[in-house]
Formats: structure tokens, C-alpha cells, sequence
């Protein structure tokens, strides 16, 4: 495509840091950043490559200021970011042949559900519980199949680690928080791999509002161990409600084709 004006990259570089800042703290960014590059004129394809391009930035800046702050040990961690890598890599290898539809049409009831579970749960918060799956079949059954949904589709990938993290490995909200972003960053390398290869990223969109993305996960990553879950619950909840509203306002959304609205 055409060279991109200055004042289009200064408004996807201030997108990339809100989505970076949210999303170190509650996942979602990419319902802010995947509208505003459509919006700029960036078709679909090239979208979704220069999103997991500036979507490591986020994610890395967001892990090593949590490893900084002891919150994930990366070497200890670093086999769940690997696999989901993988998981990732085979979900965008297989978008075209995965039901998509049926993905979008259920994501918001479940996002939805997400919120629900952590706005009505009191007993969430920093303190880690009673774990309820070892951490090898955690690894290798959960991990896995998250990073090949953020491959495959994406959205809500972050609440759905937070998910897994707080009610399958009985971790605390903080600390579920680190680990989400770790391996967040490993699912985004492994789809941006593949988007690479395909030549569908726009490398200087991509480093613009990566910066954004970097500063703006700094920032918000300060704030989630300043505030832990008192900030990071509330923002998870808005953020999930949230994604599932503006996918349901998408015009194009299997449901409301299917219903006529």
C-alpha cells in the first residue's frame, strides 16, 4: 500500500500505547489496535500480520517488567511460552480451514462468562490457592491450545490464560497477570512467524506503534503490581465485556448475519 501519512502513524501509535497499557493489566488490546489499522486503510491481511508485530512489543515489555519485579521466572517458563508458540504457528498455519464463524459467533457469550466469573467471585486475589492440575499436563494440554486459538483467531487470548491460570493452576491474580503476558508474547512469535513468511507485515506501521505498545505496557504493567488484583479484576471484567459488546457491533458478526439483524 501507499506510504502512510505522519498524522495516520501518530493515531496508531497512540492506539498501539492505550492497547499496550490495557493490555499488560487485562488482555484485549487488540480490539483496539486490529479497528484502528482497519480504520487507517490497512486491509484485513496485512492487519493481522502487523498486529502480531506490534503485539510483541507489548507482550515483551510487559513480561520483562513483571520478571524484573519477580513476579515470573522466564527460564522456569519458558517450555509454556515455547508450546505456545506452537500452538500458535499451527493455528494461523490452519485459519483457513477452521471453522471461523462458529469461533466468533461463541467468543462473546464466553467472554461474557469470563466476566462474570471474576466480578462475582470475592475470593480472587494476590494470594495463590489450591492448584487443581499438575503443572506438566497444564503445560502441555492448556497452553497449547490457547496460543493455537490467539493463532487462529485471537481476541480474548489474554482472559482466557488469565482464565486458565487463576482456576486450573490456583494462582493469584498477579501473578496469573505475569505468566498471561509471558506467554502471550510466545503465541504472538509464533503467529507472527508464520505471517512473516507469508509476507503480510507492514514493517513500519508494525515499529511505530510497537513503541506505543513497549511505553504503554510499561506504564500499565507499573500499575497492575502497584494495585494488583484491586485493579487488575475490575479492568478484566470492563475489558471482556467490553471485547464481547464490540464484537456483537460488528455488522459482519455470524450471529446477527444469521438472525438478520
Amino acid at each position: 500500500m501507499a506510504d502512510i501519512a505522519l498524522h495516520i502513524l501518530l493515531f496508531l501509535f497512540l492506539a498501539a500505547f492505550l492497547a499496550g497499557f490495557i493490555d499488560s493489566i487485562a488482555g484485549g488490546g487488540g480490539m483496539i489496535t486490529i479497528p484502528a489499522m482497519l480504520i487507517a486503510g490497512i486491509p484485513p491481511l496485512e492487519t493481522l500480520g502487523t498486529n502480531k508485530l506490534q503485539a510483541l512489543f507489548g507482550s515483551g515489555s510487559a513480561t520483562l517488567a513483571y520478571a524484573r519485579a519477580g513476579h515470573v521466572r522466564l527460564r522456569e517458563q519458558m517450555p509454556m511460552a515455547v508450546l505456545s508458540a506452537l500452538g500458535s504457528a499451527f493455528g494461523a498455519l490452519l485459519a483457513t480451514v477452521v471453522p471461523g464463524d462458529l469461533l466468533k459467533a461463541i467468543l462473546p457469550f464466553l467472554l461474557v462468562a469470563i466476566a462474570v466469573f471474576f466480578g462475582l467471585k470475592p475470593n480472587i486475589g494476590d494470594v495463590d490457592k489450591h492448584r487443581r492440575m499438575g503443572v506438566f499436563l497444564f503445560t502441555a494440554t492448556i497452553v497449547p491450545l490457547i496460543g493455537f486459538y490467539d493463532g487462529v483467531f485471537g481476541p480474548g487470548t489474554g482472559s482466557f490464560f488469565m482464565l486458565a491460570f487463576v482456576t486450573l493452576a490456583g494462582f493469584g491474580v498477579l501473578k496469573a497477570t505475569a505468566h498471561t503476558k509471558l506467554l502471550n508474547f510466545g503465541s504472538n512469535v509464533g503467529a507472527f512467524a508464520v505471517f512473516l513468511a507469508y509476507g503480510v507485515v507492514l514493517w513500519k506501521v508494525g515499529l511505530v506503534m510497537g513503541i506505543g505498545q513497549f511505553l504503554g505496557a510499561q506504564a500499565g504493567s507499573r500499575v497492575a503490581m502497584k494495585n494488583g488484583a484491586r485493579i487488575i479484576k475490575p479492568l478484566l471484567v470492563i475489558t471482556s465485556i467490553a471485547l464481547a459488546i464490540r464484537l456483537m457491533a460488528d455488522p459482519g458478526h455470524p450471529l446477527r448475519v444469521w438472525l438478520g439483524w
